[in-house]
């Protein structure tokens, strides 16, 4: 499953090349299958060959998450899941995976949802067993990586080739109309065989996974970013004062919050082995702001016609609200304000 042949080396795909290439697919709004297809597309282009995150070019990685994200939520959802399990691999020694394979990562932890492990103690290969929940692109992987409990009550993680007998993927879990194309279903498993990858709490400790989580918040601002050029267009068409003061909102917030990431990905290639708590919650806390404030004033700027009749406006609209829900809002901000109580030296001079 991970050991046919070596994963081609991690270039530079850049923004220009991904609008090129996403501007000549087929590609389809909403539609779950399309969307899948796009993925594998993207793949076979090797457009998946990102940067890895604490590499020296974070920023570049992200820009590329941004430039999906604006095109289609959904896409960058099975999208980003690729590329942060091909991250999380290369993070864990992983270097060979199957050519042109498309990966998931699969680690919510609902508490009615939990997949169990079978195994002996020190066996690489597990079976699963259980229900994993909101697994994005289930029906268009071949293989993923998901979070399970061993018998010790610890979390493991394991690949897993989606290919296999005893594997059920429900139309069950999933019932928002924002983000439907994701396809984030509840799938069962029935002692599946998987590959164990590092030791028990190894992906939830490791250096990369705040990276991960930062790089979230790239995707959230390319969706924002989108949004604010439906306005900006508009505005040099049909320019009124209320509509330029909130095109003036928009500018002030995008800046901002495009400088937060620009410092988040700097701090992490500065130190990529040091904890990204901090940083990784800030910029997701900041996009999270920015992606709310930008959708109040472009509906406000915009009215009910381009929501009604811009497919393009409606899904991102329609699906940023439920992709930002993937923060726990008020609680990851009392975490982060907790962690900065902790933190010594922290101050605000300009």
């Amino acid at each position: 499953m991970l050991n046919s042949s070596s994963a081609a080396e991690h270039g530079d795909v850049t923004p220009s090349v991904l609008r090129a290439f996403l501007a000549d697919s087929r590609h389809e709004r909403g539609n779950p299958q399309r969307t899948g297809q796009t993925l594998r597309a993207l793949i076979d282009a090797q457009l998946d060959n990102l940067p890895l995150p604490g590499g020296g070019a974070t920023l570049n990685r992200w820009q590329a998450l941004a430039e999906i994200a604006g095109f289609d939520l959904s896409l960058i959802k099975l999208y980003e899941g690729h590329t942060d399990a091909l991250a999380i691999l290369a993070e864990l020694g992983t270097s060979r995976i199957e050519p042109n394979s498309a990966w998931a990562v699969w680690a919510a932890e609902p508490p009615d949802a939990r997949l169990q492990t079978i195994s002996d103690e020190d066996s690489e290969w597990i079976l699963l067993r259980g229900t994993k929940a909101w697994c994005s692109g289930a029906a268009s992987v071949t293989h993923a990586l998901v979070t399970a409990w061993n018998d010790r009550d610890e979390a493991v993680l394991a690949a897993v080739d989606m290919r296999q007998p005893g594997i059920r993927i429900t139309q069950g879990g999933w019932s928002a109309v924002g983000m439907r194309a994701s396809a984030s279903v509840d799938v069962s498993f029935e002692d599946v065989p998987a590959r164990r990858l590092g030791a028990p709490r190894a992906y939830l400790d490791r250096p990369g996974f705040w990276h991960g989580g930062a790089g979230i918040a790239a995707c959230w601002y390319g969706a924002a970013a989108k949004i604010g050029e439906f306005v900006l267009r508009d505005a040099r068409r049909r320019a009124d004062p209320h509509k330029l003061a909130h095109l003036g909102a928009i500018d002030a917030t995008l800046r901002a919050t495009a400088a937060l990431l620009h410092e988040t990905a700097s701090i992490i290639d500065r130190a990529p082995l040091a904890g990204a708590m901090l940083p990784a919650m800030r910029a997701r806390l900041g996009a999270e702001h920015a992606a709310v404030t930008v959708m109040e004033h472009a509906g406000r700027a915009l009215g009910a016609a381009p929501l009604c009749r811009d497919d393009h406006f409606a899904h991102l609209m329609a699906d940023l609200p439920v992709f930002i829900r993937q923060s726990h809002a008020e609680r990851d901000a009392a975490s982060f304000a907790q962690r900065l109580i902790e933190e010594e030296g922290i101050s605000w001079p300009l």
